[in-house]
């Protein structure tokens, strides 16, 4: 037989719940799903049914191998339109078709600016100073006929829950998240049928000031970004079995109070006095004769847009794993993780007795170490009811990062069961897997799966936990192509690239914001900043490397090349380079001192302009794919310039670069800035050398920390790299995994080797970005990659070393799952790969060899293997790979300071 077993369900654009979507024309994806060696599809079949079960199109045997992003076969849809799909496939030279896949749904939401009749409506006049209390809005009605479908359009400018009759509307936590609400403001879409029911009903919703007025910013921030009221917006459509279709929307109708919630900051925390609750407050018949009216206000400026990822939800809980008593006499309780979210209590006690929550990372010198919240207060409070039963309650506008949680005044004897922390984050599929036989190299790993979550709540953040939390540019520029191998997150990052297009077209100049959505005033966010500007192509480019999505491209192309034009300029002003002081380059570079992350060994103008380059030659490929050939002529043109710009100011003809650093010679090694091979092989072993020099020890901040291990293999010192990622010794990738981490640290010596925080102001941690090596790991250490964009080729092609014995990778790709690993078996060396229909993979096995084509299924290749046993050096010193050996710098790993780590 040449059909497969079955087709998955079909998926739409990259939601993973396509209710509400903005897209009048999804396009589809699917699988196939069979055990078939070699096995590729070659004709595949659509039918589109409408909600009342008719026939909208059916495409008939279509000759093809396209399964992922294929365009939607039919007209485009209305709003509000509801289809059903099913996918068949052919494959080989059989005629059978396989069975049809499961239907798959999809609905739009609003999807035309007239399609909404609500008004916003605020409970706030305006002249309000300060943090507000959490606002309740209700406004009853009556249903007088059945209901065949009902759908709640809802968004605000703030943060909401929603309530119909009583009942929570949705699990969405933070919504509607944070957008440029002065351009975009999204709205999701609710299936709301099952809460409605015949005679008075009540909609009611907690209304609070989210990331729309509330604080934002360090050094105390400032209020009021966006403006200086909060508010509303929602449609709930009921249509009636006979037909008729009633709207219930926000206008002068609704009312408002002040309820249990007095204050509640996303940096500060919320205060929670239950005594003040309101029984039945979103439910019909409640009394509301000390409410208030709302005030309408005008339509927003901005689009309202529907979402392209998924929501910010619950993901799982902890439990309490520790309790200590603090050298001070205070309880803390310590979930043995750093994660993001808040806690969850099952107190019992007396009226007005309150219980206060505080949150941090780590200990130092056994309390809570609250200095690198800076002026985050991360503290949450809950004054009791006092009914005599447990009362159960739960933060709902704010969200901390955190391992450690301080209980003050908990009423009697604490129990390690009344309180469980709830992590947050924005609610991926996890896609990417690596292992190995070195358990502190998994642990690393773990940790960048946990950072990467930790601040991916709506946005991609530097941090969760202090008086910052904002979408750096710079962050996911550099950690985006690990990101995308972890977690299905193009639909989360293409929503937030929309941002970024707006809020950089929005300005004069054209050039990228440092943070998006863009809340820094001038003059750190008022020029462009490379590496941190360059987000708009690096990440663009990362997404569609995993994806193959050339819609994303297209849609990004206005940015990316306004990006490249702004910073060509400016280099074009400098005589070729960029001389700006502010420039912030290698940030972080671990030689920098405490209080100036930006004082790297890298200079700063070689940064800018190797990121320019790189970035030009990404610009000139996408122009290509895109058909847009003159575009693609004239930058790399440009590129071809600038190389020759960088070469005549920062390379000698021996390949010595002006700044004699790793990241200068990764960043000139990795980007082919180096146009003779006598200067790369010289630039090769000055790296080598370098690293050699420095202990195997990481010198390198964000804009080397990416590249440094695939310089080292392509210079051909791959047991360098090996070496280096398997260092202990601070600074090093494994020593905050000695030292306890469980999430990545924003610098390399976060906790210094005795247990103390680093001293400069601004040390977090849970940053994701020096994790971005993670991504050499999946490719080069367990061997998995795409060999073009999307994966539909693969390229196995591992890198065996340092005491490994065995690594491997997975990764859930557009065409299902595909694996690759490695084990050391005596003198063989056995490498396994499975590779997912529709596909092909290229296998490189190590040591050379003609690379072997292979179709799907598994396979397994074993090849004579002598690893390379001689000792890597270091100047006085033999190192191997694993070692412990001390080079004499004093930086060793405080003994028992394990558990203090992030």
């Amino acid at each position: 037989m040449q059909y497969p077993k079955s087709v998955t369900i079909p998926t739409f654009e990259h939601h993973r719940h396509p209710l509400g979507i903005g897209e009048a024309a999804p396009r589809l994806s699917w699988q196939a799903v069979t055990d078939e060696p070699d096995w590729t599809q070659r004709a595949y079949r659509v039918r589109v049914e409408g909600a009342d079960g008719a026939i909208l199109v059916d495409t008939g045997r279509t000759p093809g191998d396209d399964s992922v992003l294929v365009p939607w076969p039919g007209p485009p849809l209305a709003s509000r339109a509801r289809a059903t799909v099913r996918v068949r496939v052919w494959g080989g030279s059989d005629e059978a078709p396989s069975p049809w896949s499961e239907p798959a749904t999809v609905e739009t939401g609003l999807l035309d600016p007239a399609d909404w009749k609500a008004t916003l409506v605020t409970p706030d006049t305006g002249e309000e100073e300060g943090p507000l209390p959490v606002a309740l809005l209700r406004r009853d009605f009556h249903v007088d006929a059945d209901i065949a479908s009902a759908r709640l359009y809802i968004t605000a400018h703030g943060l909401h829950e929603t309530e119909i009759n009583g009942v929570r509307v949705g699990d969405e936590v933070l919504e509607p998240g944070w957008t440029s609400y002065n351009h975009r403001l999204r709205h999701r879409t609710h299936d709301v049928a099952a809460l409605l029911r015949p005679g008075p009903n009540t909609i009611g919703a907690l209304l609070g000031e989210g990331w729309y007025t509330g604080r934002l910013g360090w050094d105390g921030g400032r209020r009021h970004h966006y403006g200086r009221r909060r508010a509303l917006l929602a449609q709930l459509e009921m249509r009636h079995t006979d037909g008729t279709v009633r709207t219930v929307t926000t206008d002068g109708d609704w009312h408002w109070t002040a309820g249990p919630l007095l204050r509640s900051e996303l940096y500060d925390g919320e205060h929670y006095d239950a005594r003040l609750e309101r029984e039945g407050w979103s439910r019909p018949g409640h009394d509301t004769h000390d409410w208030s009216k709302v005030r309408e206000l005008p339509p927003p400026t901005a689009r309202i847009t529907a979402p392209t990822g998924p929501p910010v939800r619950r993901t799982r809980t902890v439990p309490v794993h520790g309790v200590l008593t603090t050298p001070s006499g205070r309880t803390v309780a310590d979930f043995g993780q750093n994660l993001v979210g808040r806690l969850r209590i099952r107190v019992t006690g007396p009226a007005g007795h309150t219980v206060t929550l505080r949150h941090a990372e780590v200990l130092e010198n056994g309390e809570l170490a609250l200095r690198p919240l800076r002026q985050a207060a991360a503290t949450d409070s809950y004054v009791l009811r006092g009914t005599g039963q447990p009362e159960t309650w739960e933060p709902s506008f704010t969200y901390h990062g955190f391992r450690y949680a301080e209980l003050d005044g908990w009423p009697g004897p604490f129990d390690p069961a009344a309180v469980e922390a709830v992590v947050i984050h924005t609610d991926l599929e996890r896609t990417g897997w690596f292992d190995s036989s070195d358990p502190l190299l998994n642990r690393f790993h773990e940790n960048v799966v946990h950072s990467l979550l930790g601040n991916f709540v709506d946005l991609p953040t530097d941090c969760p936990q202090r008086d910052e939390r904002m979408g750096w540019t710079g962050d996911i520029a550099v950690f985006a192509p690990t990101a995308a191998f972890l977690h299905g997150c193009t639909g989360m990052l293409s929503g937030w690239l929309r941002d970024l297009a707006a809020e950089q077209l929005a300005r004069p100049d054209g050039s990228v914001p440092l943070v998006v959505p863009d809340i820094l005033d001038p003059p750190m966010g008022g020029w462009p900043h490379a590496l941190w500007g360059d987000a708009a192509v690096l990440v663009p480019w990362a997404l569609y490397q995993e994806t193959g999505d050339l819609g994303l491209l297209r849609a990004q192309y206005p940015s990316m090349t306004t990006w490249i034009a702004r910073a060509a300029g400016e280099e074009t002003e400098g005589g070729g380079l960029w001389h700006d002081p502010d420039q912030l380059g290698d940030w972080l570079d671990p030689g920098a001192p405490p209080d100036d992350p930006a004082a790297a060994r890298t200079d700063a103008g070689l940064v800018a302009l190797a990121h320019l380059v790189h970035s030009a030659d990404l610009l000139a490929e996408t122009a290509d794919r895109l058909d847009e050939k003159g575009d693609a002529a004239r930058h790399r043109a440009l590129a071809s310039r600038l190389r020759s710009a960088f070469a005549d100011e920062f390379v000698t003809p021996s390949g010595r670069l002006a700044s004699d650093s790793q990241t200068a010679y990764a960043l000139a090694l990795s980007f082919g800035l180096l146009t003779h091979e006598t200067q790369r092989r010289r630039a090769g072993e000055r790296l080598a050398q370098l690293v050699r020099r420095s202990g195997f020890r990481i010198a390198t901040g964000f804009a080397g920390t990416p590249l440094i291990c695939d310089a080292l293999c392509l210079a051909g010192h791959a047991p360098l790299a090996h070496r280096m990622i398997a260092e202990r010794h601070c600074p090093s990738w494994l020593y905050p995994v000695t030292m306890g981490a469980t999430t990545i640290w924003e610098r390399w010596d976060s906790m210094l080797p005795d247990g103390s925080v680093n001293p400069g102001q601004m040390t977090s941690f849970n940053h994701y970005a020096l994790g971005s090596v993670a991504d050499w790991l999946h490719r080069t250490v367990a061997g998995l990659a795409a060999a073009e964009p999307g994966w539909r080729r693969i390229r196995v092609a591992p890198i065996p070393g340092a005491t490994l014995t065995w690594a491997r990778a997975a990764h859930l790709t557009p065409f299902g799952r595909a694996e690759a690993g490695w084990r050391i078996e005596g003198t063989t060396l056995v490498v396994d790969v499975l590779v997912p229909p529709g596909t092909r993979a290229e296998i490189h096995p190590p040591g050379g060899g003609t690379p072997l084509s292979r179709g799907s299924g598994r396979h397994v290749v074993e090849v004579p293997y002598a690893p390379d046993d001689r000792p890597v050096t270091v100047t006085g010193h033999p190192f191997v790979a694993g070692s412990d050996v001390d080079c004499g710098c004093g930086a060793q790993p405080a003994s028992g300071a394990g558990p203090h780590g992030g």
